[in-house]
This record gives C-alpha cells, sequence and structure tokens, in this order.
C-alpha cells in the first residue's frame, strides 16, 4: 500500500532537493519525495500519516556498534556508577547475592581510571566479593577484563599459561595471575560467556532492539561474535527484527565465512554480510593503544601490538580474494601508520572495490592524515570517545605530535567519514541509551555534556551539524558499500526516517543552546515505511 508521510521540515540528506515535506513510500521503499501536496493526489485520506516533532531526517546509521554486548549490558551488572573500587565491589556483593549456585556473573563499565580513593584492581578484591560464582568484569572501553579466581579456574588460566599473542596477564611478584587480563588475554573468558554462560542471545537483542529504535537509529554495523549473527538471522526468519543489520566476521571466523561463500554485501536489506574485523592495538585508557613514543609516566610503554603490518597485510590480502572487506582497529598513531601501510600494499596488488576501513582512528600522525583519502580508506569515528578523552590525552600524550580525533582534518582532505558509538565502550553512552545525539553533540561542540570545556577542547577540529549527521547517515551507509539503498531520502531509497523532538538544524538554537543537542530525543522511527517505534 502506498502511504504519504508528511511532516513541514523535512531534511533529506541530498545535495540537490535538501528539504522536503511530504515522502511517499509503497513496498518499504521511497517512490517520491518533494512537497506534500503535490504527492497528496496519489493517497486516499487513509493513507496519510503526520509525523510528530520538529523535523525528520534519514533513518541515523550506527557505523560501529557492540550490539550484543550492549545486550547483555543490560542484563548485566552496569558499573558506570562506581567512582571507586570500594564503591565497584558493593555493587558487586549486591548483584552476587542475588544469583545462586555457581552461575556466572558478569558485567561491565568499570574505569579506574575516574575512581578516588586507593586499592588494589585484582581478583583477591572479588574474591572476597564473590568467593562462590565466577565472575568477569569488562572495563568501560571494553580492552581490559577483570575476573575472580573462580573465572580463572574456569578458564583455565594459571602462572603457567603464556601470554597470547596480542594480550596481556598481568602478574604479580611470585607469578601468579592477579585477574587482570588484557586485550587477547580475555578471550577464553568472552568464549565462555558467548558459549551460554551469558544467558540466550536472541531475546536479549529483541530488547536492545527496541533500545536502539528508541534514539532513531534505523541501522547498525554490528561488530560483536557468530553468536550474534545467529540470533540476528533467526530475529529475521521469525519476523521479529525491525532494524536494519550490517554484521562483520570476527578475524577467528574468518576461515569458516570464507569456506561457507560469505561475501561482504550478500544478504538481504535486513541482514546484510559486513567486513571482517582486525585488531591492530588496544585502548588508549588502558595504555594499550600502540603508540609511537612512550606514555607519559610510563617509561618503555608504548602500548600494545596485536598485528603487525605484514599480518594486517596478510589476512586483507585474504578477505579481498573471498570479497570480504576489511575494518581494522586502530587508536595509536603507530597502530594506524602499521593500517595505513599494510592497506597501501595491498591496494597496490589489487583493484578491489571493497572497503577498507580503520576503526576508531583516534590519534594520527599528521602526515598520515592525507593518507586516508589518497588510499580510499574509511575513517569510522565515535565523536563521544574525544569528549570522554580528554583528560586521558592530555595526561598520556602531552609531547606527543599527534592529530587527535582528527574528523575535520580528514574531512578536509577528502576522506570519508562514519560515525558511530562503539556502544557500550564509552562513558556518555550508557547501557541504557546509546544515542546517535550524543555523538552529533560532541562532534560539532567538542565539548563534555556539562559543557566543558568552553569553546570546545582542539575548536579547529568540529564538524557543521549537516556534516556530522551525513557522517551519521550516507558515510555509515558508504563505509558498509550501501549508499545506493540508504543515508539519504530520496526516490529508490529504503523508507527508513525518523521524527525529532528538537529542530538539530536550526541555526539560531545551535548558536545559542548546543546543549540541547545532546538531549534531543527521537518521537518517532520509520523502518521501511513502517513506524517501528514511537514515543508513548
Amino acid at each position: 500500500m502506498t502511504v504519504l508521510f508528511r511532516h513541514p521540515r523535512i531534511w533529506t540528506g541530498d545535495a540537490e532537493t535538501r528539504w522536503a515535506t511530504g515522502l511517499l513510500v509503497d513496498d518499504a521503499q521511497l517512490v517520491a519525495v518533494g512537497r506534500q501536496e503535490v504527492l497528496r493526489d496519489h493517497v486516499g485520506p487513509s493513507q496519510v500519516v503526520d509525523l510528530p516533532g520538529t523535523l525528520v531526517i534519514p533513518g541515523l546509521h550506527d557505523a560501529h556498534i557492540h550490539s550484543a554486548s550492549l545486550a547483555r549490558g543490560l542484563a548485566g551488572l552496569d558499573l558506570r556508577a562506581a567512582s571507586s573500587l570500594h564503591e565497584a565491589l558493593e555493587m558487586v556483593r549486591r548483584r552476587a547475592g542475588e544469583g545462586s549456585g555457581s552461575e556466572w556473573l558478569f558485567g561491565s563499565g568499570w574505569n579506574s581510571n575516574a575512581w578516588d580513593g586507593a586499592g588494589t584492581l585484582d581478583r583477591q578484591a572479588l574474591d572476597a566479593a564473590t568467593p562462590d560464582r565466577p565472575t568477569a568484569l569488562s572495563s568501560l572501553d571494553g580492552h581490559t577484563m577483570w575476573v575472580n579466581s573462580f573465572a580463572l579456574r574456569l578458564a583455565g588460566i594459571t602462572r603457567h599459561t603464556p601470554d597470547p599473542v596480542g594480550g596481556r596477564i598481568e602478574r604479580d611478584a611470585a607469578g601468579e595471575p592477579t585477574g587482570i587480563l588484557r586485550e587477547r588475554a580475555a578471550v577464553a573468558i568472552q568464549t565462555i560467556q558467548e558459549g551460554g554462560a551469558g544467558g540466550a542471545l536472541e531475546p536479549l537483542l529483541r530488547r536492545c532492539q527496541e533500545v536502539l529504535l528508541s534514539v532513531g537509529l534505523t541501522s547498525i554495523t554490528d561488530f560483536d561474535g557468530e553468536d550474534a549473527r545467529a540470533a540476528y538471522l533467526a530475529m529475521r526468519d521469525s519476523g521479529h527484527l525491525a532494524l536494519r543489520v550490517t554484521k562483520s566476521v570476527p578475524a577467528a571466523a574468518l576461515d569458516a565465512a570464507i569456506a561457507q561463500g560469505r561475501a561482504t554485501g550478500d544478504g538481504d536489506d535486513w541482514v546484510r554480510v559486513g567486513p571482517v574485523k582486525l585488531f591492530s592495538d588496544g585502548a588508549l585508557g588502558q595504555r594499550t593503544s600502540h603508540m609511537c613514543h612512550d606514555f607519559h609516566g610510563a617509561e618503555g610503554n608504548r602500548g600494545i601490538a596485536r598485528l603487525d603490518t605484514d599480518q594486517v597485510a596478510a589476512l586483507t590480502r585474504k578477505a579481498l580474494r573471498a570479497r570480504i572487506a576489511v575494518a581494522t582497529h586502530a587508536i595509536g598513531d603507530q597502530a594506524n601508520a602499521t593500517v595505513l601501510d599494510a592497506y597501501a600494499k595491498v591496494r597496490s596488488e589489487t583493484a578491489s572495490a571493497l572497503r577498507l576501513r580503520i576503526e576508531h582512528a583516534q590519534h594520527l600522525r599528521p602526515a598520515d592524515v592525507r593518507r586516508f583519502a589518497e588510499l580510499g580508506v574509511v575513517a569510522s569515528m565515535q565523536p563521544a570517545h574525544c569528549t570522554s578523552d580528554i583528560d586521558l590525552v592530555e595526561t598520556l600524550l602531552p609531547q606527543h605530535d599527534v592529530v587527535s580525533y582528527g574528523w575535520r582534518s580528514l574531512l578536509n582532505t577528502g576522506a570519508a567519514l562514519a560515525l558511530g558509538s562503539d556502544a557500550p565502550f564509552g562513558p556518555d553512552s550508557p547501557v541504557a541509551e546509546p544515542s546517535p545525539m550524543f555523538a552529533l553533540y560532541a562532534a560539532v561542540t567538542r565539548r563534555r555534556p556539562d559543557g566543558t570545556p568552553a569553546g570546545g577542547w582542539q575548536p579547529q577540529e568540529r564538524l557543521t551539524m549537516v556534516e556530522a549527521l551525513r557522517g551519521h547517515t550516507a558515510g555509515s551507509a558508504y563505509a558498509d558499500g550501501d549508499e545506493r539503498r540508504k543515508g539519504s531520502l530520496v526516490a529508490g531509497k529504503l523508507a527508513d526516517f525518523v521524527a525529532l523532538d528538537t529542530d538539530i538544524l536550526d541555526e539560531q538554537m545551535m548558536a545559542h543552546e548546543p546543549g540541547r543537542i545532546h538531549d534531543t530525543r527521537a518521537l518517532a522511527t520509520v523502518v521501511g515505511g513502517e513506524i517501528r517505534w514511537q514515543a508513548g
């Protein structure tokens, strides 16, 4: 059935026809976009829907999200509110009392960088709080796991377990594991969680889907495991999937994906195959991002290199030959240089049109900024990371000559920019609400949610609202190789759009009340021409 959606202010995202008042939809796609009084002749009275709010925009697309982790976080222990080790342990103790037997207790969100007071983050502290339940708590950035002795035993991690390549088991003076597992050292715990100890994933993802729709997301590019892929396919087949999912291939599953014949872009409008996800380094907050120079106050520590140039190149070459795109996590300036060098090597060998992406691209050597555009590499970035990391950057990288969160610098060179949240890994994306508005606010202000610093941190890197919106719509679609179907409201594309309660394109509001961007809410989310979520 043909339906006309009307609103006095529809921003299409199209360079030629920026504004419209009517969207004519048939069979889940847009058949005409323009003035509603002209389009009105094509439908009957019962086929007109007036959208709420002050502004309608194309459906928002999170270019980098961990939806399975987010879904589990909704049910698990959220430690973001803890301001000290003592508070964190009290929260763990209370949650442990709610369980029974020896079932696993999983949690996330602790941030020791922001904690007050003394105390040692180790297994003994957790043992006192949860002596009878295996407990595993992921850090805020997802790159460190804090576990108790019970969890170490079940994972088979002892003093004799060697550090895996790209990971580190922290040890005490006697050589015993302290309970802190960095990077790939946590894989054994993650495998247990994904194997069923974390609970059935599909019902958790259904609940999470409602949260994602409620903040205006119509598409996501997911970077969690194969269990998430299976759950999304089951949701699609049962008719319960209401937003579009591009599902990445974990590096550990690349050979299996190739054997199954998976290729990037395969699938349908609901679930598509995405890129393989590689890891070049870790995270700034855990001092595991791979840097060209030592972290301030930590002589000899330049982070962890999880892959070198030849390894990134070999995996990229393998993936492209199998028609699978590549997305590589790189946060430190050395990690980004490593990935760009590897991509350059492979680009010279292949004519593949598949997208090569760098996820995060947080800290770049100035000379590497232009290489993104030159090599056709997409910068997939998360603006909320910038404003949450201001103190960390100034503390750990004060003497480093780097471009940090350089959205403007990259855009000025012609690089493709895709925006996302990395939820649930980021303090400005609470488990309950991974809102794209947090990213848009950070992108255009470079301020924390409380408005500091005045004028924005390194304000020369700010984006305009139109640029930020394009990064969260057309840019994310381009990163997925799906720009012909998504990212703007033009005839022939999918009928995905969202109505907002605040006109974030109002220049006066932007100039005088930028904080309203952060608090903007979705009132209706339309996917495939159907209202999938509505406020109230």
